[in-house]
């Protein structure tokens, strides 16, 4: 399905990086791996990660080359794009996986630990996709996939920065799509539960943990590639703007934000009206304060 397309993953080096980055390459693609080599913190850099995955890429038959730069630069974002084009002479898709995590409830949380999540999911997604749209808009085709998390739309404790990065991650995509729509140009996110590097440094501690860790463990990153490989094909033109996600066997496609409820007051409101009419009103339609545990009930599929 993606026979000749050049893709670039980011992340690539371990967990669903890698499944994508081998789906990509078994479906024909040519792969620009990538992954700074960090801790799940975000710490040090190591080339070995990468290099391993194009190694395994090469052994399978396919087409693949390296990269360590890291997607919270501009600069290096550029040069990573720059790396599939010196490579192969083009760019038909990014993948935008690569992520840290700093874990910490909310009046404990750091400046540090803020700045550095939304450096590597939020800026890092905009770094890479910026980097590839002008050769999207000058081909006129390309697609992005980004990853988001049920952490930001749904809930999760302690972890403010990666789920204001991730929503922030849906906001962006949707730009995207409809910015670059005139130039056949697709943005797409997946939310995917499965167990990773990232997902293992949850703390078992936290209420609930252990239980839902042994769930995620039963759910590998491969689950997630088969997705990711058909956003970027032409099997999926004219899908865009969309919120997916993958639980084991599992595909959802997330509702987005509309209004479901209104009320009116032809004489205007006032501070008591709001809280003695339109209050008392919204109450049936008001979201529970839920986790995505809460919402992912049952065992997956």
């Amino acid at each position: 399905m993606l026979q000749d397309k050049v893709v670039v993953v980011t992340g690539a080096g371990r967990g669903i990086g890698r499944a994508i980055a081998m789906q990509m390459a078994a479906e024909g693609a040519k792969v620009v791996v990538n992954d700074l080599g960090s801790s799940a913190g975000g710490e040090g850099t190591d080339v070995g990660p990468a290099q391993a995955v194009v190694e395994e890429i090469r052994e399978a038959g396919g087409e693949a080359v390296a990269s360590t730069h890291s997607v919270a630069s501009w600069d290096d974002a550029h040069a990573m794009i720059q790396t599939a084009l010196d490579a192969w002479g083009r760019i038909d898709g990014v993948v935008n996986n690569a992520g840290i995590l700093r874990d910490t409830i909310f009046h404990k949380m750091s400046e540090a630990d803020f700045d550095s999540v939304i450096a590597v999911h939020l800026k890092g997604s905009f770094n890479v996709s910026r980097a590839a749209a002008s050769h999207f808009r000058k081909q006129e085709s390309g697609a992005m996939v980004h990853m988001t998390s049920n952490s930001g739309l749904i809930g999760n404790f302690g972890q403010a920065n990666y789920a204001a990065a991730k929503m922030g991650i849906v906001g962006l995509s949707k730009s995207i799509a409809l910015d670059m729509k005139r130039f056949n140009v697709r943005s797409n996110c997946i939310s995917p539960t499965a167990w990773s590097r990232l997902t293992g440094s949850i703390p078992e501690t936290a209420e609930g943990a252990e239980e839902r860790l042994q769930k995620i463990k039963s759910m590998s990153p491969d689950k997630v590639a088969p997705l990711a490989a058909s956003l970027i094909s032409d099997a999926a033109a004219g899908i865009s703007g969309q919120i997916f996600a993958v639980r084991r066997n599992e595909i959802f496609l997330f509702s987005q934000n509309r209004p479901i409820r209104s009320v009116h007051r032809a004489e205007g409101w006032t501070p008591r009206a709001v809280a003695e009419q339109a209050f008392p009103a919204f109450a049936p339609s008001l979201y529970a304060l839920e986790r995505s545990a809460d919402v992912f009930a049952w065992d997956p599929i």
